[in-house]
């Protein structure tokens, strides 16, 4: 993905984001092999990004011998490397990523009708080879890094798509090229984004040092309990959701009690404020303007209940 069509994410990256390269013609007339990875999976900070990679069955010879290899055992230069390598064989690899965005995992994640993350995972590589083959590519194999039992996975995606070849393994990146390739793709993206977020929120003095933004980096954790405001969490580059976020916020954000849930058992009022304090009408059209967090959302008011 090249600067300009990674800025388009970032200037909304509270919304996901589908980018693709150019289909090679010759991708259009002969059987073609397609892989699929993720980058971002595991970690609490930053969008998860699905890739796909694909080319020519007859030229998998031509993609290994580029020496692709699962994007976690090289290094970033490398995967820079690897990258501009792969785009610049335009003429029979193309490319699809498909960014997912914090927010969005992670009110998908906590909707009335739960929708874990291996569901949106598979929707998400579902969607990417739907998507190829409405571009015109002439698919005939899919190879996927499975999530969740592979067995299940590949006879779901078998059942969706009858006409292809379909193999789900563990490690599939370490198996099969062109998921190699998909691999790769994704985490060069992930990690421009992730190196470049452009936060939309008022913190202050920004400290942009939060660490890997896997759960277990203390310095990740550390970034965590600085950043997060006391009634409004935390800003939408994090995945509110996790539950490495939800016990910072449990042990020092401000209790809120909402409008809906019921009195203590003695049928006093609660001491915690509700909710919904914070949407009341202003008294007073001399009062400072609502806080920044109701304004990006459009957020009005209630004048009646």
């Amino acid at each position: 993905p090249t600067r300009p069509e990674l800025e388009e994410f970032e200037r909304n990256n509270s919304q996901s984001r589908l980018l693709s390269s150019p289909v090679p013609q010759i991708c259009r007339t002969e059987d073609c092999c397609l892989g699929i990875d993720e980058a971002g999976r595991g970690p609490v900070l930053g969008p998860m990004v699905y890739g796909i990679c694909y080319c020519p069955v007859a030229r998998k010879k031509d993609l290994q011998d580029s020496k692709v290899a699962d994007s976690k055992t090289l290094s970033e230069a490398d995967r820079e490397r690897l990258f501009e390598k792969l785009n610049g064989s335009s003429d029979y690899i193309g490319w699809a990523l498909h960014i997912l965005s914090p927010n969005i995992i992670s009110t998908s994640m906590q909707q009335r009708a739960k929708y874990n993350l291996n569901a949106l995972s598979h929707d998400t590589a579902i969607g990417l080879i739907q998507f190829a083959l409405d571009a015109g590519v002439q698919l005939t194999e899919v190879f996927v890094d499975t999530v969740g039992p592979a067995e299940k996975y590949q006879e779901k995606l078998k059942k969706i798509f009858p006409e292809l070849d379909v193999t789900v393994r563990p490690k599939a990146d370490s198996l099969f090229p062109v998921v190699s390739a998909a691999s790769i793709c994704a985490k060069v993206a992930r990690d421009r984004v992730v190196k470049d977020w452009k936060f939309v929120e008022d913190l202050g003095e920004l400290d942009a040092d939060y660490g890997s933004g896997y759960p277990n980096d203390p310095k990740t954790k550390e970034w965590l309990s600085r950043h997060l405001d006391p009634v409004f969490g935390y800003p939408q580059f994090v995945r509110f959701s996790w539950s490495t976020a939800q016990t910072i916020l449990d042990n020092k954000a401000t209790p809120v009690a909402w409008g809906d849930e019921d009195d203590d058992s003695a049928g006093g009022k609660s001491s915690t404020p509700s909710v919904l304090s914070f949407f009341s009408a202003p008294k007073d059209v001399s009062q400072p303007q609502s806080h920044r967090f109701f304004q990006e959302r459009h957020l009005q008011p209630l004048l009646e209940f």
